[in-house]
């Protein structure tokens, strides 16, 4: 028995309790078997109940002890504690049967069944009274109108979950909320109740509903809905003024973690709908598992991602390189504090400059390399387009030939969606990119090092050329160059949500360049998941595109926005179009009219067929490009077009 529990000041008065329920239970038992009339129970029944009742009380106790009723918090009483009850009341029942059968004298049937019902009311009854008492006391609170009001839309499993987790959080003064009903599209609920609160109708009753009972809060609980569903019932929440809130995912209703803490504010990524990234599993990134990962521009927002991903798959030494110290300090700090047994390496330096970037190779030989670092934003390498020639060409070029002289395993390039047609400059130095690594891997296969350019390095008036034919003698490297191209990051430095939001917040007007601009749109998470994945199906030469799912208005994304910060578009915050920039198109292509899309067994992944150019000529305009003594002088446009056929930006 479990004394220890029993005996204590909070237990002592149940045990009393339960006690007196034992005996009484079956004394009245009698006393209705015998019409009320206690003259008329027989000596031998009255004898035989008063002879037991003293080993049937020892035993039930013990019975209540073994199912830890004595254990159980009385304002927490649920489900699972009425369970243990009516199987510890069943139990001593039976006990009951044949202890007195056997050792005392055969009871009529009724007494059994009387005595059971009676014992197992009052049993439950006094196991739940606290919590009735204080459901009770705490359902007047929660008509303060201090408390928010709220409905939860989703009646199922994860709805009542939340409807739970609120009355415990309220009695624990951790929230102030009051559900008021629930909305849900299944027909059949409407109409019945949960906890108390009504399933008042589907997703078109939400409106209604909110002004009708003035409603301050939605709580979505739809872990398992489909993404068109989901958005569609996250825009009719947005669009009424209340504050939302969403449980992430399915994962927390599988892992038991659904709670009000846990629901987080609805965010633009929401509102677009489109289906999470699908990964096979993690043996799919199994080839970063004890390899030495570079990222270049490792503190980007694209690479700081990469290198918090590639840290979950135990690499044998992770390298942040980056030019801008501030960046690359802060993701070396993070992955410091969340992976303590990473073995970190945070370099800084420039991709244009070879010196350094051999150093890197020579000192860490790297197995695989992640290339983010570039020039990334539209209009300001429209004005000074000469740095995108020397970032994004010449450091990708010096980073995949170091690649391939000192025999990496792996090398990806990060594209774009820009690069296709580009009509800025930035697309079009990341589309020669391309050319540049599948260059890199045909050059590979034929080992015809000659055909490729040289980099020329000054110092002072000192000028070193290397010539990758010499370093490359005598070797056969295996390296797989593959290129990944995506469209928008939500959330990356150069969005258009850091800006609507820093808009927005100063009062607007919020700017888009033309109400008809389109953008494909992907979480910076998912896109770097994608890119991982790729990186394992390379086979070299490869440019895998990313499903970014259906393309967004940015004026519908500004909107959304502006309707999620509270205010109401062109009411609270104006829009203003100011005209598309400079470089900048109306919408983004995937590919090529030469491209054509073959499918990989993940259909978030498609390989762009390569194009056929040559490679001697191309490495011989490219040589003439990034080794120029006066690229500051170079017309811009034309140069590009002699390494390019498809760029169509204006003359300069």
């Amino acid at each position: 028995m479990d004394y220890k529990n029993i005996f204590n000041k909070k237990n002592f008065i149940l045990l009393a309790f339960d006690i007196m329920i034992i005996n009484l239970a079956y004394f009245l038992a009698l006393y209705f078997r015998f019409d009320l009339d206690f003259s008329l129970i027989p000596k031998e029944y009255y004898d035989g109940f008063r002879n037991y009742a003293l080993i049937n009380t020892i035993i039930t106790i013990m019975i209540y002890s073994m199912f830890k009723l004595y254990r159980m918090i009385l304002e927490y009483a649920s489900y699972n504690e009425l369970i243990k009850i009516t199987e510890a009341v069943i139990l001593s029942l039976l006990v009951h049967i044949l202890g007195i059968t056997i050792f005392v004298h055969r009871m009529p049937i009724s007494y059994f069944i009387f005595g059971f019902l009676i014992q197992y009311v009052l049993t439950v009854g006094l196991r739940f009274s606290k919590k009735m008492l204080i459901q009770g006391r705490y359902n007047a609170i929660e008509k303060n109108p201090k408390f928010k009001r709220a409905i939860i839309v989703g009646a199922g499993s994860a709805g009542q979950t939340i409807k739970e987790d609120i009355n415990k959080s309220n009695r624990q003064e951790n929230t102030q909320i009051n559900v008021i009903a629930f909305i849900d599209d299944n027909p059949g609920k409407k109409g019945q109740y949960i906890d108390g609160a009504m399933v008042y109708g589907g997703r078109n009753d939400i409106k209604d509903l909110v002004v009708k009972e003035n409603i301050d809060i939605i709580l979505v609980a739809l872990p398992s809905a489909q993404s068109d569903q989901k958005k569609d019932i996250l825009k009719i929440c947005n669009s009424t003024g209340c504050e939302v809130k969403i449980l992430p995912g399915l994962y927390q209703l599988v892992q038991g973690k659904i709670s009000v803490s846990r629901m987080k504010d609805i965010q633009i990524e929401d509102l677009l709908g489109r289906e999470s990234v699908k990964v096979f599993n993690n043996e799919t990134f199994e080839y970063l598992n004890d390899k030495v990962v570079l990222v270049t521009g490792g503190g980007g927002s694209i690479g700081s991602e990469l290198c918090r991903q590639i840290a979950q798959y135990g690499p044998k030494e992770l390298i942040i390189f980056d030019i801008y110290e501030n960046n690359a300090y802060e993701i070396e700090q993070e992955l410091k504090r969340n992976f303590k047994d990473l073995n970190l390496r945070t370099l800084i330096g420039s991709v244009r400059d070879y010196n350094r970037v051999k150093h890197v190779f020579e000192k860490h030989r790297p197995d695989i390399i992640f290339h983010a670092a570039a020039h990334k934003h539209v209009p300001l390498m429209e004005v000074s387009p000469i740095e995108a020639i020397k970032n994004n060409v010449r450091g990708t070029y010096i980073v995949g030939l170091l690649a391939l002289i000192y025999d990496a395993k792996r090398f990806v390039l990060i594209s774009t969606d820009k690069a296709v047609n580009p009509t800025s400059i930035m697309g079009a130095t990341k589309r020669v990119c391309e050319k540049i690594i599948q260059g890199l891997n045909d050059v590979k296969k034929d080992q015809e090092y000659s055909k490729l350019s040289k980099i020329i390095e000054r110092d002072g008036d000192h000028t070193i050329v290397i010539d990758p034919s010499k370093e490359l003698e005598g070797k056969n490297p295996t390296t797989e160059f593959v290129a990944v191209r995506f469209g928008n990051v939500l959330g990356s430095n150069g969005s258009v949500i850091p800006l609507f939001k820093r808009q927005i917040a100063e009062g607007g007007p919020v700017t888009v360049t033309h109400p008809d601009i389109i953008r494909y749109f992907m979480t910076i998470k998912e896109a770097v998941k994608l890119v991982l994945q790729a990186g394992s199906m390379a086979k070299g030469g490869e440019i895998f595109v990313l499903d970014m799912g259906d393309p967004v208005k940015i004026d519908t994304l500004a909107r959304e926005l502006i309707k999620l910060s509270g205010y109401e578009p062109d009411i609270d915050i104006k829009i203003v179009y100011t005209g598309l920039r400079p470089g900048e198109k109306l919408y983004e292509e995937k590919l090529m009219d030469e491209e054509c899309l073959e499918g990989t067994e993940n259909k978030g992944i498609a390989i762009g067929k390569p194009l056929e150019f040559s490679r001697e000529d191309f490495f011989e305009k490219l040589d003439n490009i990034i080794n120029q003594d006066h690229i500051d002088d170079i017309n811009i446009f034309e140069t590009i077009n002699t390494l390019i056929s498809t760029f169509i930006g204006k003359k300069r």
